[in-house]
């Protein structure tokens, strides 16, 4: 289930649309989320991945930045994850239709909340049953999801660190991954060379052996 939904612009963390469940249990128990959600959006920059998910418990956050405006929802850690990224991607091309141009001049929170309609409208959309079964074909083109960056939204927060920087230490974790696996496919083809060439060194020897041995 997607509990939260918030968009803000990059440049400096301002709200613009938000819906959140309508619950009021559930309302006051996603207070501190939407404190976290906002306070992730100060920290957001032009070197910050475009699309990363973020552990928070039992929920994950998700995001994906487009044309300077962070789409973000609140699901359960169940919800999955092409489904979160599929209901962002349409979220970023209506709003973005409906309220692209407007986007650089607003100055106060909420600009946008009128969007909450389309908001409720497409949340409902993604939770029902129905497209949920059809979850395949209506991620086609989000194939890579398993390549998002994940982190933990307390450590984001409580260490201050940026998740550009994140986001590089994810990408050199890479990189080393990459190296390793080279590195032991070099040795491992060194090592078959060496066997090879102590059997043939061993075979020669014997045909020499017997070659002397017997003429």
């Amino acid at each position: 289930m997607i509990l939260l939904t918030m968009i803000a612009r990059v440049a400096d963390g301002l709200p613009l649309a938000a819906s959140i469940q309508e619950d009021e249990q559930s309302e006051r128990d996603l207070q501190q989320y939407q404190s976290q959600a906002k306070q992730l959006f100060r920290k957001l920059n032009a070197q910050s991945p475009d699309r990363c998910t973020l552990v928070a418990g039992d929920l994950n956050f998700h995001y994906i930045i487009a044309q300077g405006v962070c789409y973000l929802v609140l699901c359960e850690a169940s919800f999955p994850k092409k489904m979160a990224f599929a209901c962002l991607e349409d979220l970023h091309t209506e709003f973005f239709d409906q309220y692209g141009r407007r986007v650089p001049t607003v100055t106060r929170p909420y600009s946008f909340i009128e969007f909450d309609t389309y908001i409720q409208k497409n949340k409902k959309a993604y939770v029902d049953s129905r497209a949920r079964r059809n979850l395949g074909s209506i991620n086609a083109e989000l194939q890579d999801v398993q390549r998002i960056m994940v982190a933990n939204i307390e450590e984001v927060l409580q260490r201050g660190e940026a998740l550009s920087t994140l986001d590089t230490k994810a990408m050199d974790l890479s990189t080393q991954s990459k190296k390793y696996r080279s590195d032991a496919k070099y040795l491992n083809t060194r090592s078959t060379y060496a066997k090879v060439a102590a059997v043939a060194v061993v075979f020669i020897t014997l045909i020499i052996y017997v070659r002397f041995w017997w003429l």
